[in-house]
């Protein structure tokens, strides 16, 4: 390598390292805002977040920043980097020439907006104040909408954005992929709903202590392989992950006391996203490269190791004993029983109770939403009415508020429009990961029935997580099964699974 390539490389990867250093100390800020910061403090929280975004903003965006990738991307200087530097440069490179379209003042305003409006999304969504929210999410929108003026829209306004989350991924192929689901889940849900043999599952609305739960979420954080010297379990409103660095990745869940299955799916499915961050290469450390690959890879893992194993019958053949034992007058039903109980298919209100069956409408209505507001012009006002009406069309059932109707979910009040679709899509990833895994490691269901989850855990990380951002997520898909992403094999895995519960 020459002596100039070296240079520029040591001060890019300065700055990297600056770069995640910030983003670091904001993580720890937003974490502490949504577990425990007294709710007086959020202006000025709000205020120092947007500070330090700021600062971090311009190191992202500085003049030498372009100028590093610029050398750097010079045909002799490029084809001198090892992989992970190569992959830096061009993942660096995107990100640069999106931010730096964007006026730094209205940067730092986007983001102590939303940093305000998700603390106050905590509050209106238990009192359903749509009416309070509302100003917020007008604002969030029309900073959107400026944003993807200045970044250029693609075939839609709405492809901007699903590109943030799910790189290459368009409205075009959603619209099919979507259908596609809609036309095979539907009949079996109408099947699931007229079969005699309907799960009871009122035993699981009794009272759970809040205390019991929290031991057993952390008991099956440890079955599963959570790294407790790399991260740690809290309680918030709704359930995150927060990945400061492979050695600080922080989980949240929150406890019911009259559904002991919310905490549980809860822990698990924010585990599988935790698992995948602590496990990236140590190479990748200090690097921008040190996360998920996409949100739709993220979620492939948290909706894996949540459903694929979480709400099997071999997990349970060896868990069940253990939950049992803590609350022996609550769950004094077989095994049998207790499975077919927790996966139960019914229309709900809520997207992170839903069964795995519906759960893809649940994205649906949100994604053609987003849809409406963004290459439609939709506005904030007419938000819930929307929604409900989704609702009654999709699902059978209607909000007898907003708190559990539009307000149930964090994501618009942080501006992540794009996101919700990664959710079906990681569906969509496991689904075709677990059919390679299962011939692969043929005595998978052996291991789960034994309580020997560290073998899968080891698969996963091999094939996965320890590439962190190295590898996109088409090439990580079709290295792992062959192929390019396919819905049909989730299609396949709930016909199997349902059916059997239902004895169809």
């Amino acid at each position: 390598m020459t002596t100039k390539t070296t240079d520029t490389l040591q001060s890019f990867r300065e700055r990297i390292g600056q770069i995640k250093n910030y983003e670091e100390a904001l993580g720890v800020l937003y974490w502490d805002l949504r577990t425990g910061a007294p709710r007086k403090g959020m202006d000025s929280r709000s205020a120092a977040i947007g500070t330090l975004s700021a600062r971090l903003f311009e190191l992202q965006t500085a003049p030498e920043m372009g100028e590093w990738l610029s050398e750097l991307e010079e045909t002799g200087a490029f084809g001198q980097l090892d992989e992970i530097n190569q992959r830096l440069v061009t993942e660096t490179r995107k990100e640069y020439d999106r931010s730096v379209k964007i006026p730094p003042k209205l940067n730092q305003e986007y983001v102590v907006l939303t940093s305000q409006a998700e603390s106050l999304w905590e509050e209106v969504k238990e009192t359903g104040d749509y009416a309070a929210f509302q100003p917020y999410l007008d604002k969030i929108i029309t900073y959107t909408n400026q944003f993807i003026d200045l970044w250029g829209a693609g075939a839609t306004r709405y492809d901007t954005l699903l590109d943030m989350y799910e790189p290459g991924m368009t409205t075009a192929e959603l619209d099919q992929v979507f259908g596609g689901l809609r036309e095979k889940l539907v009949p079996l849900v109408s099947a699931v709903a007229a079969s005699p043999h309907q799960p009871e599952r009122s035993f699981l609305g009794q009272s759970f202590d809040k205390e019991t739960q929290k031991k057993f979420s952390l008991f099956i954080l440890e079955q599963l392989g959570f790294d407790f010297k790399a991260g740690r379990l809290d309680e918030s409103v709704h359930p995150f992950a927060t990945g400061l660095s492979t050695g600080d990745v922080r989980i949240t869940t929150r406890y019911l006391d009259r559904d002991v299955t919310s905490a549980l799916f809860g822990t698990i499915h924010e585990c599988g996203h935790a698992m995948y961050e602590q496990n990236i290469m140590k190479e990748l450390n200090g690097t921008t490269l040190s996360t998920g690959t996409s949100m739709g890879i993220h979620e492939s893992q948290s909706r894996f190791w949540e459903n694929v194993i979480g709400r099997s019958k071999p997990f349970w053949n060896r868990y069940y004993g253990d939950l049992q034992k803590l609350f022996p007058k609550q769950l004094q039903v077989p095994v049998d029983d207790f499975y077919r109980a927790i996966n139960v298919v019914e229309p709900s209100l809520t997207r992170v109770e839903a069964d795995e069956l519906t759960y893809n409408l649940h994205i649906i209505i949100r994604y053609e939403l987003e849809k409406l507001i963004f290459n439609e012009g939709v506005k904030a006002a007419e938000l819930p009415a929307l929604w409900n009406e989704k609702y009654r069309e999709y699902l059978g059932v209607e909000p007898r508020h907003d708190g559990e109707g539009v307000l149930q979910d964090v994501h618009w009040s942080g501006g992540a429009f794009g996101y919700f679709p990664s959710y079906s899509l990681g569906n969509m990833y496991a689904a075709q990961m677990t059919d390679t895994m299962e011939r692969e490691l043929p005595q998978m269901w052996d291991l789960v029935e034994r309580g020997e989850l560290h073998p899968i855990k080891e698969w996963l990380t091999e094939r996965i997580y320890r590439y962190g951002k190295l590898r996109s997520p088409s090439e990580l898909i079709r290295a792992i099964t062959g192929k390019p992403l396919d819905p049909g094999y989730l299609v396949a895995y709930l016909e199997k699974k349902y059916k059997a519960i239902y004895r169809l």
